[in-house]
């Protein structure tokens, strides 16, 4: 597993300088000026570091075959050239979402709010990779990480503004939205 585990570091440096901390709903971050990105555990934490989130890649759980091929075949990698900006959105989900049947949550995010059709419409522009933190007792459900050019920063406005209005997000208690960019030389 540890090939899948990533680790957030807020702290006072980092390859991802913070331009905006911002909380959404629910309590927010202590404030950091830099993130730094690890694949693996950190221990110990660098000195000075304010919060470190961790969450697993895994296997996309809600879509079918045919999304998925979608998925892989317009998602871009990370660590493009030109993605100079990057979010990272650490998003806690409420217990009434976690009591729903899988399939229920599905119909939530598809059916209803179109998340997998909406995230496709901003491929390759926006790259993303989602990271699960539940199952590790994370104060976070979801790390969900994007990267794009600074051309594409009106675009990624605008999908995080969709997703957020839809019946998905209602089930949100705490989102953070962290907004940076690549520190010079990096």
């Amino acid at each position: 597993m540890s090939d899948r585990l990533y680790s957030f570091v807020g702290s006072g440096s980092g390859r991802w300088n913070i331009v905006q901390l911002t909380p959404v709903v629910g309590e927010p971050l202590p404030d950091a000026a830099c993130v730094g990105v690890f694949n693996g555990p950190v221990a110990p934490l660098p000195e000075h570091s304010a919060w470190c989130l961790r969450g697993v890649t895994s296997n996309e759980r809600y879509v079918t075959a045919a999304e998925h091929a979608q998925l892989t075949a317009r998602q871009p990698a990370l660590d493009r050239t030109e993605a100079l900006c990057a979010a990272l959105i650490p998003v806690r989900k409420t217990q009434a979402w976690w009591d729903l049947a899988q399939d229920d949550r599905r119909a939530i995010i598809e059916e209803r709010s179109a998340h997998i059709k909406t995230g496709l419409n901003y491929l390759p522009a926006i790259a993303r990779r989602l990271h699960h933190g539940r199952d590790l007792g994370e104060p976070f459900d979801f790390l969900t990480w994007f990267e794009y050019s600074p051309a594409h920063a009106g675009t990624f406005e605008e999908l995080v503004t969709r997703l957020r209005s839809t019946e998905e997000w209602t089930y949100v208690d705490r989102e953070i939205d962290i907004r940076l960019v690549r520190a010079a030389g990096t």
